[in-house]
């Protein structure tokens, strides 16, 4: 028996025993309707909720109106009617919440949350006042239940019959909707939403449908009810009904199971009626169960239901599912995956451009990508590659230039639209519906370009083109055997292939990979290596990665950016021997400033020690064993590719990141995986890529914060005082008052710099402090930083290796994650050959 029938069976005993067993304790055939007229409204609601992830806090609104319109339209049009009135409801309440929905969906998050909460304030106001219409606060009155035919619905034990149908009814709908194309789809949207936009759905052409259907059930629960009661009162749209509401879709479970929510209801109200005789206070109670269910109990009564049962019956291990997995070696791109074969250019990229504020992202960017290649874009950090993806796929709109593909221009374009146009993507960061399986991640891909993509009714499982082409891409990326394990329980690489076969099931004419091997072993690294030369010989692939020795070794085209400008195009070994490429990612060996002092305590007391640091992203391994350490009166440099962990590193002494392994010790005392606040109690000082300033506040009002909750007393590190800041940095003495916002870019990056010294410091940490200013802001900042080391040990991070170099005392050198050089920077500095044995390709 399928679960869906499973759950029709349970529910249908429940409505018939429920007037039976209500009886026996206490309560009456009234209440068993009102359980299911609610039972109703909250499937609707979960339909919001539990399935597209949008929280209402204003259902109520629809429960209300609902109400209203059935009153209304028998009152008026159909005296003594039943069923044309309860129709009537449905459809008043669909086309109000049409109109509604198109409004505040284009809103997300917490803004689209208050404004449900606003129109529900705005339903109640308007039915407590239109006395004329809705009766006020004495409520509307003055209809009745009819009939069907013979059937008198002013019996009690025939309406229930009635409601219990109809819920039974709404039930079966439902549980056909939430597996439609239409329903996988909200799910998704609930799990990622950018990612299911990027996939080819229209995220707000469904919210919105979600939105129309959810309140219109809900409606049909308000209606039912008003009948059921002989009355409907402002009471039924109110906050609190709302608030009720949710409280029962939220303890019964909202994700757990379809029939969690109506468990919601049935709770609600027998704990309503059994602690209401004990105590008037039973609303204080409730909310402390409430608030538990919320932290501890997230999937609600059903879920808790599930843990239970599954200490009874455990689920099989990972590694037992992991062992049915089955790798077929060698493969070829399934047919049915492979697009019409062309010739000519595939994609077209000319003059592209985009600003974030002053920052110039890319300026003027071309490349093109031919049928059959791989074309490799590479750069340092902040080179603007990520930037040139989104600008392509769709997530930014260019401020200038084309992209062409396949010669229709695709710029401006949302991204469903360029999905939908044949160009595909991956993701930098692992970007999956982790709460869906390995299956149903990949068959949404091939399910956005069907036409049944808007199917309410039809299985989701029953569109046989799409279920075809997900097996034999399964088979292909190696994950047969294991499509039904959840995405989010994968290992890294496992998730990695999903990200890639999720960019492949939209049979795209063109893939953009964006760093496809960051973070993988590397057997993994090889596999999927292998993967992308056998797909991009029938589909061409733009790919960024930062493992450039792998990526050269089997692409046909590269492409190097810096600083936002497309340096070079050429084949590998062009851009191997370029004096130029070189150049930006091992320098001239020609420092740009020369204010490094030659005077170091080289034996000064170690202020930092980081011993053996494992950090994770997730599932992704960044620092895998890295060890530094630093001392007084030095500057210490931590440089490596793209993806190194460099960053990462920074973070995990800041205490942002915790590393699950290793050491920190800062001044002999261990802080190994303290928090950042205490971190920068402790003395750590962190200036972050991008400075991070308090843009609405002063100059002054950003120093405050930065002494906020931090030590003066000089007892743990150098006392920084405003004067003393103004001694290093005299141009915010005189921009004191000014807004962070208004300074600029070097202003800013001082400022930044001098908020992370505010207060007791005994080590600063700077990630990519030189980026994006004028050669004389990085002269002062470097003679600053310079005078700096005298009071604080620096750890500094930063992709300009002639400056870095001539900057630091000493270097350390990562690479996926492991410190594979220490030395002193002044070998690195002056000895060219022997800097690019270390750190060039």
């Amino acid at each position: 028996m399928s679960s869906n029938w499973k759950t029709l069976l349970i529910a249908g005993i429940g409505l018939v025993l429920l007037p039976f067993v209500l009886p026996l304790i206490g309560l009456t055939m009234t209440a068993a309707t009102m359980v299911v007229a609610l039972g109703i409204a909250v499937l609707g609601l979960n339909l919001l909720m539990g399935y597209t992830g949008l929280v209402s806090f204003g259902h109520a609104a629809w429960f209300g109106i609902g109400a209203y319109a059935a009153a209304l339209i028998q009152k008026t049009f159909l005296p003594g009617h039943f069923i044309l009135p309860l129709l009537g409801s449905i459809l008043v309440t669909a086309l109000l919440s049409l109109v509604v929905g198109a409004l505040i969906l284009r809103r997300r998050g917490v803004y689209f949350s208050l404004l449900t909460l606003a129109f529900t304030a705005l339903t109640f106001t308007v039915a407590f006042r239109w006395t004329a219409l809705t009766g006020g606060e004495d409520g509307l009155g003055g209809f009745s239940r009819g009939g069907i035919g013979p059937l008198d619905l002013a019996d009690n034990a025939v309406y229930y019959a009635v409601v219990a149908l109809s819920g039974f009814g709404v039930l079966y709908v439902m549980l056909r909707l939430v597996h439609s194309p239409f329903g996988t789809v909200l799910q998704a949207i609930r799990e990622n939403t950018l990612r299911a936009e990027f996939q080819g759905y229209n995220v707000q052409r469904y919210k919105l449908i979600a939105y129309v259907v959810s309140a219109a059930v809900t409606g049909l629960g308000g209606a039912l009810s008003g009948f059921l009661h002989y009355i409907v009162t402002a009471e039924s749209s109110s906050i609190e009904m709302s608030g009720e509401l949710m409280a029962m879709v939220v303890i019964g479970g909202m994700h757990a199971h379809i029939l969690g929510p109506i468990v919601g209801v049935l709770f609600f109200l027998l704990f309503r009626e059994m602690i209401s005789i004990a105590t008037p206070d039973w609303m204080f109670w409730f909310g402390l169960i409430f608030v538990g269910f919320v932290m501890y109990l997230p999937g609600g009564l059903v879920g808790l239901g599930g843990k239970l049962w599954r200490i009874w019956r455990p689920l099989p291990e990972e590694s037992a599912a992991m062992s049915r997995r089955r790798i077929h070696e060698g493969l070829d791109l399934p047919e049915t995956l492979r697009p019409t074969p062309s010739i000519g250019e595939i994609l077209a990229v000319k003059d592209v451009s985009i600003n974030f504020g002053g920052i110039k992202a890319v300026q003027g960017a071309s490349l093109k990508v031919r049928p059959g290649e791989i074309h490799v874009l590479i750069g340092p950090n902040g080179a603007g590659k990520t930037t040139l993806f989104n600008l392509i796929s769709g997530r930014f709109r260019p401020k200038s230039g084309t992209v062409r593909l396949m010669g229709r221009e695709i710029q401006g374009l949302a991204p469903q639209q360029i999905c939908h146009a044949g160009l595909s993507r991956s993701f930098q960061i692992t970007s999956l519906f982790d709460g869906l399986s390995i299956g149903e991640n990949l068959r949404l891909s091939g399910q956005a370009k069907h036409p049944a993509r808007y199917g309410l009714w039809r299985n989701a499982r029953s569109l046989a083109e799409v279920e075809q082409d997900t097996a034999a891409l399964i088979r292909f990326l190696g994950l047969e055997g294991i499509e039904d394990v959840r995405a989010g329980d994968l290992s890294y690489g496992g998730q990695r292939l999903v990200d890639l076969g999720i960019a492949l099931a939209s049979k795209p004419r063109v893939i953009l990979l964006d760093e496809p091997l960051a973070g993988l072993a590397a057997a993994e690294r090889e596999r999927v290596g292998r993967l992308i030369v056998a797909m991009a010989r029938h589909i061409p692939v733009l790919i960024v990665e930062h493992d450039i020795d792998r990526v050269l070794s089997f692409c046909q085209e590269v492409t190097v950016m810096n600083e936002g400008e497309v340096l070079i195009n050429g084949s590998p070994a062009e851009i191997r021997a370029n004096a130029k490429v070189q150049e930006i990612y091992t320098g001239t060996g020609t420092p740009a400033v020369t204010g490094r002092s030659q005077n170091r305590d080289a034996a000064g007391k170690i202020v930092l020690r980081a011993e053996g640091l494992h950090t994770f992203y997730g599932k992704s391994h960044i620092l895998n064993g890295a060890s530094i350490e630093a001392r007084q009166g030095e500057i210490v440099a931590l440089l490596g590719r793209n993806g190194a962990g460099k960053s990462t590193f920074l973070k995990t002494i800041a205490g942002i990141v915790k590393p699950t392994e290793g050491r920190l010790s800062l001044r002999g005392q261990d802080v190994t995986g303290i928090s950042a606040w205490e971190m920068a109690r402790a003395g750590v000082g962190y200036v972050p890529q991008g400075r991070g300033v308090f843009a609405g506040m002063t100059v002054r009002d950003n120093l405050a914060l930065g002494r906020l909750g931090r030590a003066t007393d000089g007892e743990t590190g150098t006392v920084w005082s405003e004067e003393k800041i103004f001694d290093f940095f005299p141009r915010l003495a005189e921009r004191i008052n000014s807004h962070a916002d208004y300074l600029s870019g070097g202003e800013q990056q001082m400022l930044a710099v001098a908020r992370a010294l505010s207060g007791n410091v005994s080590l600063l940490l700077l990630d990519e402090p030189f980026e994006g200013l004028a050669p004389a802001v990085v002269e002062d900042l470097f003679r600053v930083f310079d005078r700096l080391r005298q009071d604080v040990p620096i750890v500094i991070v930063e992709h300009n290796l002639d400056l870095v170099l001539a900057l630091a005392d000493r270097v350390f050198a990562l690479e996926n994650g492991q410190v594979f050089h220490e030395g002193p920077a002044q070998a690195l500095l002056c000895d060219m050959p022997y800097r690019k044995k270390v750190l060039w390709l």
